[in-house]
């Protein structure tokens, strides 16, 4: 029985009235697991965990310890425990590394990441440890039901770090410093491409460029934002900028975003 099921939740009696005051130690594991799915029903997460994994401490080699040490990381995950999640997935894929609910352990794993990365502003630790263990539930366990969300999240991740770049473009850019804004908005286009921001990272080049006088390169980047993403409002706003000075949206000299044009014209972005 896989982990949709094992989550359902259900109301045990051993949970109220004189049961209540029974020692774990008194009860068969699978009292105690149903003990903790009480607790779960009852919104008492941290609690749950804990008592998740009384049924691996108590009973190590029973099929509801297994049980437990993955339901242990999910109400972890559930309180906002996030390392102590992290632990008990860990712990349950060293142990059974080719059971059903493997994917499940390693999708918890990820999620510990994934739901704390916080605004852009903030370092992005977290982002990158979320995207790695994503990747394996993708390329591990591609047939399970957690690799579709896996896929989104992966991909929102990613859109989440090119957002960071752009943010700290910006910055530069505003304050003049444009190489260093050109460094940040190059990471975009090479790295974060197929995310929603690169139009504006094209545009944002452009702009860069033209302020150091750099009109080769100004034009090539406004030459691939015409060629991939002209019906957008950041070509029309680069190409009034080139054309205004007498310029055009045309590829000029050998430099990277030369390279990267000549790649896109064969269908390729990279």
């Amino acid at each position: 029985m896989g982990m949709v099921v094992a989550c359902a939740i259900t109301l045990s009696a051993c949970g109220s009235g004189r049961d209540a005051e029974i020692p774990l130690e008194a009860r068969t594991a699978e009292q105690i697991f149903k003990l903790a799915e009480s607790q779960m029903a009852e919104n008492k997460p941290k609690d749950a965990a804990v008592t998740f994994s009384e049924v691996e401490r108590l009973y190590p080699y029973s099929e509801w310890a297994k049980r437990g040490t993955v339901m242990s990381a999910f109400a972890h995950h559930k309180g906002k425990e996030y390392e102590e999640a992290r632990a008990a997935a860990q712990r349950y894929l060293d142990f059974y590394p080719a059971d059903e609910d493997a994917a499940y352990a390693q999708y918890i794993m990820a999620l510990s990441y994934y739901d704390q990365i916080d605004k852009v502003a903030r370092d992005q630790g977290n982002t990158y440890q979320a995207l790695q263990a994503l990747r394996v539930v993708i390329e591990r366990y591609p047939d399970s039901e957690y690799a579709k969300s896996a896929v989104l999240k992966f991909e929102l991740a990613i859109d989440h770090l090119a957002a960071k770049e752009m943010e700290v473009g910006r910055y530069y850019l505003k304050r003049g410093h444009f190489t260093a804004a050109i460094n940040r908005f190059r990471v975009v286009i090479e790295e974060f491409q197929t995310t929603t921001h690169t139009p504006e990272a094209l545009h944002r080049l452009v702009e860069a460029y033209l302020s150091l006088g750099l009109t080769d390169e100004a034009e090539t980047a406004g030459a691939i934002l015409g060629h991939n993403f002209q019906s957008t409002d950041w070509y029309a706003d680069s190409y009034k900028l080139l054309t205004g000075k007498g310029l055009e949206a045309k590829v000029r000299g050998n430099g990277w975003l030369a390279q990267i044009y000549r790649r896109t014209i064969k269908g390729q972005w990279l």
